[in-house]
């Protein structure tokens, strides 16, 4: 490889609510805006090279890519201070060869002729929901709205994170059940 073409990558890691979990923030953006992939095995991640390099480290159980941040959750044997600078130096290497995040496209979903409620809905959870759930190495993504219950997807982190239930009915319900009337409970879909 061409050294003078090279990136040069800073990544610093961010603890959060999960402790099964760790982020690692680079600087420079991975994804648009708003955007993520999240993979809980390695057969998921088919198309996203960075995921299947990351699954041959025995302790990864889980990878999840947003903004500008890889959240990796490990398995309950390996320790933090030992794997973190392991994941760091890999991540770092991966990103300064350049070699591709994806292969193919990412799937975008058709908005077209959705209810205002469902719109409502989604705007609030891409305006206040989504900058404090990826602050802590997480998603939230919209799901469904049926008779009066909101599903959300719960990725990264907050996956299987043992606030996320607080967060969820405390934080997000609350929010919800204010600016929407007609919105009566959220509930997290698949955790």
């Amino acid at each position: 490889m061409d050294t003078a073409n090279q990136r040069i990558v800073n990544i610093y890691t961010e603890a959060n609510p999960n402790p099964k979990s760790l982020k690692f923030v680079v600087d420079f953006m991975l994804l648009p805006e708003a955007e993520n992939l999240d993979f809980a095995s390695l057969s998921d991640a088919d198309k996203c090279p960075l995921a299947i390099d990351l699954f041959k480290f025995n302790f990864v159980k889980r990878v999840f890519i947003a903004a500008n941040f890889v959240t990796i959750t490990k398995d309950d044997a390996a320790e933090w201070t030992e794997i973190s600078p392991i994941l760091k130096t890999f991540i770092k290497g991966f990103l300064e060869e350049g070699k591709p995040l994806l292969i193919g496209e990412i799937e975008v979903a058709n908005l077209e002729n959705e209810p205002d409620v469902v719109t409502k809905i989604k705007v609030l959870l891409d305006e206040y929901v989504r900058p404090a759930v990826e602050q802590d190495g997480g998603a939230i993504t919209f799901h469904s709205f049926v008779d009066g219950i909101v599903k959300v997807n719960l990725k990264g982190s907050c996956s299987g994170c043992p606030s996320s239930t607080v967060t969820l009915k405390a934080g997000i319900e609350n929010l919800l059940k204010r600016m929407v009337p007609e919105v009566q409970e959220v509930v997290a879909e698949g955790v």
